[in-house]
């Protein structure tokens, strides 16, 4: 008796993909990028993307570079569409929230980078929940 495609255990396969070449440096850019290891992100990947944007995840990854939140600089620091509707590692409620509470306390005369610096470890945080 055959099982269903869908109650394969597919993460092998997904692992596969991602240990490719390109799809390998694209997982160590968005790693550098949100400061966290490789192998925690890969995790956080197997768990919870399906085999399609696994495939498309250069290609998505390198559309978010060129046209995610162009023109304000708090949610390209953050990378709010980047981690929201490109490669989505990070739910939009949350990003939203992580968002306006970071311009609160830059409005609030608290550092800049400071300010940063919060907001991008509570997105860490949020990928890695």
């Amino acid at each position: 008796m055959t099982g269903y495609l869908y109650e394969k255990d597919l993460r092998q396969m997904k692992y596969t993909i991602l240990a490719s070449t390109r799809h390998d440096e694209t997982v160590r850019a968005i790693a550098r990028h949100l400061g966290i290891t490789e192998a925690k992100l890969r995790r956080t990947m197997l768990r919870r993307f399906d085999m399609s944007l696994l495939e498309n995840l250069e290609s998505r990854w390198e559309m978010g570079q060129e046209h995610a939140d162009n023109g304000d600089p708090v949610a390209e620091e953050l990378g709010y569409e980047l981690f929201t509707r490109f490669v989505p590692l990070v739910d939009t409620e949350v990003m939203q929230t992580i968002y306006n509470e970071t311009k609160a306390m830059i409005q609030e005369g608290s550092a800049t980078g400071e300010a940063l610096e919060r907001g991008k470890e509570r997105v860490r945080e949020a990928v890695l929940s």
